[in-house]
C-alpha cells in the first residue's frame, strides 16, 4: 500500500463516517483509527436499554399466549450486525429459554464491521424467548430476547 491508498481510505472513512477501518490487501494489513478529544476511541461492551411491554395478542397457541400474558421486557439489537449466542461456533451458548440472566451478564454478541460487541443484560430475570436464531442479520431496535423481570 502506498499514501496515496491510505489518504483514500482516510477519505472514505470521512465520508462515510466511520471511526475504525481495517483492509488486508496483497499480505499487508492496515487498520485506522479515530481519535476524538486526544483520547482513542474504542469498542466497549454495549449495554441494551429495556423496555417494559406488555404483551395482548390475539388468540394463539395456550403455550405462546402464557409467555404473551406475563409482563415481559424486549431486549432489543443497540446495532446492526450479525446475531451470535455464543463466543465460538463450538462454544456453548451464553444464555438459554427459561435460564436467569443478571444485569452485567453478557448475554450474546453482534458483529458489526468485523467487531464482535458483547451485549450485556441491564436486568435480572428469567429468559422466556429468544427471538433471533444464530447467525441471523439484526436491525437496530430488533427485538432479540424477552425477559421476565425478577
Amino acid at each position: 500500500m502506498n499514501l496515496k491508498e491510505i489518504k483514500e481510505m482516510i477519505a472514505l472513512m470521512n465520508e462515510n463516517g466511520l471511526v475504525e477501518l481495517e483492509i488486508e490487501k496483497e499480505g499487508m494489513r492496515i487498520r485506522l483509527r479515530k481519535t476524538g478529544n486526544g483520547h482513542e476511541l474504542t469498542q466497549e461492551p454495549v449495554a441494551v436499554e429495556k423496555e417494559f411491554v406488555s404483551r395482548k395478542a390475539a388468540p394463539e397457541p395456550s403455550e405462546t399466549q402464557e409467555k404473551n400474558s406475563v409482563n415481559t421486557v424486549e431486549i432489543k439489537a443497540p446495532m446492526v450486525g450479525t446475531f451470535y449466542r455464543a463466543p465460538q461456533p463450538e462454544a456453548p451458548p451464553y444464555i438459554e429459554i427459561n435460564q436467569v440472566i443478571e444485569p452485567g451478564q453478557v448475554i450474546c454478541i453482534i458483529e458489526a464491521m468485523k467487531l464482535m460487541n458483547e451485549i450485556k443484560s441491564e436486568i435480572k430475570g428469567k429468559v422466556v424467548e429468544i427471538l433471533v436464531d444464530n447467525a441471523e442479520p439484526v436491525e437496530f431496535g430488533q427485538p432479540m430476547f424477552l425477559i421476565e423481570p425478577l
